[in-house]
């Protein structure tokens, strides 16, 4: 049993205007501050900013993928992340999509996007698995399922893309344990053995 993106975006929409007070874990505390928009941080985590957009992760989502028989996986984690753009990024992706001769129907209300994370952590790979564009409401405008395996040690280390995904590993590894219990499974005779510190996460070089 796979997490459920068509159920993340209900549950978002939902949510999105019950905004609580901010839960940040930032990569860079000096980060350059971008037009922010309202994310509802009792959901999202704030990672970082850019000059262009704000990087949020799901704090409530963050899960291991739960295999057809009930079982976690902890070799596979899966992440829901958000960015939400500056107008600037907003013109540009509106512009790209109409060099590329591609649909703008609703890109009028373009916000952001949802990138849907899978880290492998024996392989030590990341992929986006679905990238969804999203309007004011956090509708969907576009879905790319086309994302590959990268290789964790393959990212360039002051890459926005790395320092992302660092933050993300780096606040999963500190509550691990609340991950396992909201992944709607259960952890197999065997994973119960294992110490915190011998599960895969847990063994992960950060990149």
């Amino acid at each position: 049993m796979k997490f459920d993106k068509k159920i993340l975006i209900g549950m978002i929409a939902a949510g999105i205007f019950f905004v609580m007070p901010t839960v940040t874990f930032a990569e860079d505390e000096n980060s350059t501050i971008a037009d922010t928009r309202e994310v509802p941080e009792n959901i999202y985590t704030w990672i970082q900013s850019t000059d262009r957009a704000n990087y949020y992760f799901n704090h409530q989502q963050i899960n291991y993928q739960v295999n057809d028989d009930g079982f976690i996986n902890l070799n596979i984690l899966i992440v829901p992340t958000v960015c939400m753009y500056d107008e600037i990024q907003i013109e540009d992706v509106i512009a790209k999509r109409r060099w590329n001769m591609q649909s703008l129907k609703g890109y009028d209300k373009l916000v952001g996007r949802a990138d849907y994370l899978e880290f492998n952590l024996i392989d030590e790979t990341v992929q986006v698995t679905e990238r969804v564009e999203l309007d004011d409401q956090w509708g969907t405008l576009s879905s790319d399922k086309n994302g590959q395996p990268i290789k964790l040690k393959d990212l360039n280390k002051n890459s926005v893309e790395c320092k992302f995904y660092r933050s993300i590993l780096r606040w999963a590894k500190k509550h691990n344990e609340k991950i396992i219990k909201h992944s709607w499974g259960k952890l197999s005779a065997e994973d119960k053995k294992l110490s915190q510190d011998e599960m895969p996460l847990m063994k992960l070089n950060l990149p």
